[in-house]
């Protein structure tokens, strides 16, 4: 099996099939997403309990490597490092750092080329290729140039807006903290959200009586019942009807800020509330077009818009997929129901991460899900490799 990506998916998908005995090779370099699209300096929403990659004996969990109090943000830099250390211990032998250009077919197989040149030939490919591809960007700044115009995940270094004048647009953690840390890197940040009010969410606590416990259990996606069955039971999310998958994963954990953000954000970053971005032009400037509930059409200058506007899975937008694999994964639509263990349209391709949370939920938006991704495609392997024996 070859295993396309070396994020927090990818590594855990590797470190449970070598721990089988498949024969599986992990290819990218490990974390390279978290360290060069996420900001230097980011702290990770995810509670450090909910943190931890999967290994079949929770031997390297985030816990293992370094200890966390109960509700202490982790930094991006450390979580970075983890990943690493986790690697190194699971699967360091089975590791090729180099980038997947391509995923074809050749004779049954699948074949995968690398940017060394070099070309594999596997059984199984497992998609572990994280949030990148479908980083989603509001359709009215469509047309900016890419130097005025950004994504949220195109910025490590923020202290290269220092002294300009920087808007941006969501009401999610992402945007939140990037404007927190441009401002703090001296720009002039402002934040415009299609939100009534801004979300934030509440100061962990620890200890809990049992009382409240019973009514309203922890979970890696946080406290409550829903919340509960979303993030301990995925496998049973997947025999929910379609539409009420798309609307758990539309509503769960909706746009907000963590606890631990709320004071350096507030005070220090001006905020426009309840505007719609309408359209976008650039001149010397970029002027962004809001309109309010109302409809009134209002205006606002700015040398550079950065859209922290989430992600969008589309499977067609995986670009290492050539053509007739990208048709084949789409053929039920941008996001089809996967097998129970995670199986694509295409036999003997899977898919992990964020681009199968349309079939398990909420829990693969979140580095909480890798572990359960890792055992459901590992049993699907070894139930495979049982019957052709």
């Amino acid at each position: 099996m070859a295993i396309v990506g070396a994020g927090p998916y990818g590594l855990s998908v590797a470190a449970h099939a070598l721990d089988a005995g498949l024969d599986a090779q992990v290819f990218g370099r490990p974390m390279q997403a978290w360290e060069q699209h996420m900001p230097r300096g980011m702290l990770l929403k995810s509670e450090p309990q909910a943190s931890h990659l999967g290994d079949p004996d929770r031997r390297y969990g985030l816990d293992a490597y370094r200890q966390y109090s109960y509700g202490e943000p982790v930094p991006v830099e450390t979580f970075v490092a983890y990943g690493r250390w986790f690697s190194a211990q699971t699967v360091k032998k089975a590791l090729d750092e180099s980038t997947v250009t391509t995923v074809g077919s050749e004779g049954g197989l699948f074949a995968v080329t690398l940017s060394s040149g070099d070309s594999v030939l596997a059984r199984t490919v497992v998609l572990a290729v994280g949030f990148l591809p479908f980083a989603h960007r509001p359709a009215a700044l469509a047309g900016l140039p890419p130097e005025v115009s950004s994504h949220a995940s195109d910025h490590h270094d923020l202290s290269a807006f220092a002294g300009r004048d920087v808007t941006v647009v969501g009401a999610g953690q992402s945007a939140l903290e990037t404007a927190t840390l441009l401002k703090e890197a001296g720009a002039m940040v402002r934040v415009v959200a299609r939100c009534k009010a801004l979300a934030w969410n509440d100061t962990p606590v620890e200890n809990r009586s049992m009382l409240d416990r019973m009514l309203a259990p922890g979970s890696g996606l946080g406290t409550g019942w829903r919340s509960w069955v979303w993030s301990e039971l995925p496998g049973a999310v997947r025999y929910l009807p379609r539409a009420a998958r798309r609307h758990i994963v539309r509503n769960t954990l909706g746009p907000a800020g963590s606890w631990w953000l709320r004071e350096r954000f507030e005070g220090a970053v001006p905020v426009t509330l309840g505007a719609k971005l309408a359209g976008a032009e650039h001149r010397d400037t970029v002027r962004l077009r809001l309109r309010d509930a109302a409809g009134e059409v209002s205006t606002i200058e700015t040398e550079h818009v950065i859209a922290a506007t989430g992600y969008k899975v589309d499977l067609g937008r995986i670009g290492v997929l050539d053509p007739d694999l990208r048709r084949g994964i789409r053929s039920e639509g941008p996001t089809p129901r996967l097998t129970r263990t995670y199986e694509s349209p295409i036999s003997g391709l899977y898919v992990v991460g964020l681009a199968s949370a349309a079939t398990f939920g909420p829990a693969m938006r979140f580095v909480h899900g890798a572990d359960f991704a890792a055992r459901r495609v590992t049993r699907g392997l070894l139930g495979q490799v049982r019957k052709s024996a």
